[in-house]
C-alpha cells in the first residue's frame, strides 16, 4: 500500500502540467488571434501541422523513458531534469517578439515546437510512473484520482490567475487607447508577466513531485537500444486493439474539451451579455471547481459500475448538458445563471471521466505486458500525451478555421450573426460530437473490471517467476 504523501507527491506533477495545459487549450487561441496578432487561418494551421512533429515525439520519448535506468527510477528522474526547462520555454511561447510578421510568425512556431517538446519530455514519462508506482488496480485508480484532482487545483490557480487578470485590465486602456473588453486586448507585457508567475510555480511543484514520489513496481527491463526491440514495441502496440479503441476515446474526449473551453473566451466578448457579474475566468474556474468534484465520484462509481461504463456514461451526460447551452438566452440574467447550471453539470461529468482515462491506460500497459512479456509502459502513456495533443490541436484547429470561415474579425466591436452562431455551436453542439465519438470507442473496449482482475492475477504471477 503506497504512502498518503507519495499520492500527493504523484499528484503535484499534474497540479504543474495542468496549469499549462489549461492555459493552451482556453487562452492560446485568442492570445495568437488578438495579441500575438496571427491571421486565425495561420494560427489553425499552426495548432494542427505541429501535432504532425508530436505523433514522433511522443512514441519517441516513451520509448527513450522505457529504456532510461538511474537509481531514480526509469520515469522519475524527467520530472527533475525537466522542470525549469518546461517553465521557461512556457513563459516565452507567452512573449510577443517585436519585427516583421513573417518574423513573428516563425517564431510562432519555433517556441511551440519547443513547448511541446518539454511538455512531452516531462509528461510522459510522469504518466508512465502510474504503471510502477503500484501493482494494484483499484489502487491505480486512486493514484489516479489525486492526480485528477490536484490536475483541477492547478487549473483552478490558473483560471484564478487569469480571473485576477481580467479584473486588473477590463475597462482601462491598452498600449494602443483601445478601451479593454477583455484579455485579448490586453498589453504582450501584462500576459508574458502572468504566464512567467504560473511557470515557476511550475517548476517548483516538479521538483516537488520528484522528490515525494517511488517507483516500486520492478518491470521487465528494455534493451539498451537496437532498431529490432523498436521494431517489436511499436509492433505490440499497433497490434493492441485495447489501445486504440482508449486513444479513439481520449481523443473524443480532449477534442470535446478542448473547442469548448476555447471558445469560451470568444463567447464571453461577443455572444453573452455579462454586463450583470460574470467573466469568463470566473466561469471557467467554477468549472474547474466542478471537475474537482467530479473527481471524487470516480472511484467509487467505477467499483460500482466498472470503468468503462462510467466512462460512458459521463460522456453520455456531456452531450446532453453541452446541447443545452445552445438554447439559454444569452441576454438575461436567467441565461447567464443557467450557462453557470450547465457549466458545474458538465464538468463533474468531466471530472468523474478525467481519471479513469489514465487508469485505463495503465490497465492497457498490463494488458500489453502480460501478452508480450516485457513492459513497454512509457511507449503506451505516450499515447495518452498525444491523445491530449491531438485532441487540444484539432480542437483548437477547427475552433480558429471556423473563426475564419464565419467571417470572425478582432477589429469588430460587434460581429456578424453567424459568426455569433457558429461561436455559440463551438460551446454546445460541436463539442457534444467529442464526446460521442468517444462513447462509439468505448462501447467495443473489452478490458473490462472482469478481464483486468484475470489479467492482474496472471500478470503477478508472472513477474513472481521472473524475479
Amino acid at each position: 500500500m503506497a504512502k498518503l504523501s507519495e499520492k500527493i507527491g504523484y499528484g503535484l506533477g499534474d497540479f504543474a502540467s495542468s496549469m499549462f495545459w489549461k492555459i493552451f487549450s482556453y487562452y492560446l487561441p485568442i492570445f495568437y488571434s488578438d495579441v500575438f496578432g496571427l491571421k486565425p487561418a495561420h494560427a489553425a494551421t499552426l495548432l494542427l501541422v505541429t501535432k504532425l512533429y508530436d505523433a514522433i515525439s511522443d512514441p519517441l520519448m516513451g520509448i527513450i523513458a522505457d529504456r532510461t535506468q538511474t537509481k531514480w527510477g526509469k520515469y522519475r528522474p524527467y520530472l527533475l531534469w525537466m522542470a525549469i526547462p518546461f517553465a521557461v520555454i512556457g513563459t516565452l511561447s507567452f512573449y510577443v517578439p517585436g519585427g516583421s510578421y513573417s518574423f513573428r510568425h516563425v517564431y510562432a512556431y519555433l517556441m511551440y515546437i519547443l513547448m511541446m517538446t518539454a511538455y512531452t519530455a516531462v509528461n510522459v514519462p510522469y504518466g508512465a510512473m502510474l504503471g510502477v508506482v503500484t501493482e494494484d488496480s483499484r489502487e491505480k485508480s486512486v493514484f489516479s484520482s489525486f492526480r485528477m484532482f490536484f490536475a483541477y487545483v492547478g487549473s483552478f490557480v490558473a483560471m484564478g490567475a487569469f480571473w485576477l487578470f481580467e479584473k486588473s485590465v477590463i475597462g482601462t486602456e491598452n498600449a494602443a487607447g483601445k478601451v479593454i473588453r477583455g484579455v485579448g486586448d490586453a498589453n504582450p507585457a501584462t500576459w508574458t508577466f502572468v504566464v512567467a508567475i504560473i511557470a515557476v510555480l511550475c517548476a517548483l511543484l516538479f521538483i516537488g513531485c520528484f522528490l515525494l514520489t517511488k517507483e516500486h513496481v520492478k518491470v521487465e527491463k528494455k534493451a539498451a537500444g537496437g532498431f529490432a526491440s523498436i521494431k517489436e514495441d511499436l509492433k505490440a502496440l499497433g497490434g493492441n486493439g485495447p489501445w486504440w479503441l482508449l486513444l479513439g476515446a481520449a481523443i473524443g474526449q480532449l477534442l470535446c474539451g478542448s473547442i469548448r473551453g476555447g471558445a469560451a473566451a470568444y463567447y464571453f466578448a461577443n455572444v453573452l451579455d455579462t454586463s450583470i457579474f460574470l467573466t469568463c475566468a470566473i466561469y471557467l474556474t467554477i468549472g474547474e471547481i466542478g471537475q474537482m468534484a467530479g473527481v471524487t465520484f470516480a472511484v467509487a462509481l467505477s467499483e460500482k459500475f466498472g470503468k468503462r461504463n462510467t466512462f460512458i456514461a459521463s460522456l453520455a451526460m456531456v452531450i446532453l448538458f453541452s446541447c443545452a447551452i445552445w438554447f439559454i438566452p444569452v441576454h438575461t440574467t436567467a441565461g447567464v445563471w443557467m450557462l453557470l447550471i450547465l457549466q458545474i453539470l458538465v464538468s463533474m461529468a468531466i471530472g468523474i471521466s478525467a481519471p479513469l482515462t489514465w487508469s485505463m491506460f495503465a490497465d492497457v500497459a498490463d494488458y500489453s505486458e502480460l501478452k508480450h512479456g516485457a513492459s513497454s509502459t512509457g511507449l503506451i502513456f505516450s499515447s495518452s500525451s498525444m491523445a491530449q495533443k491531438f485532441g487540444g490541436a484539432i480542437g483548437g484547429f477547427l475552433l480558429l478555421a471556423l473563426l475564419g470561415v464565419f467571417g470572425y474579425d478582432s477589429a469588430l466591436d460587434i460581429q456578424a450573426p453567424t459568426t455569433l452562431n457558429a461561436i455559440k455551436a463551438m460551446m454546445s453542439f460541436i463539442p457534444a460530437i467529442g464526446a460521442g465519438l468517444g462513447i462509439v470507442c468505448l462501447c467495443f473496449y473489452p478490458l473490462t473490471t472482469a478481464r483486468m482482475q484475470e489479467v492482474q492475477a496472471q500478470l503477478a504471477e508472472a513477474r513472481s517467476r521472473r524475479s
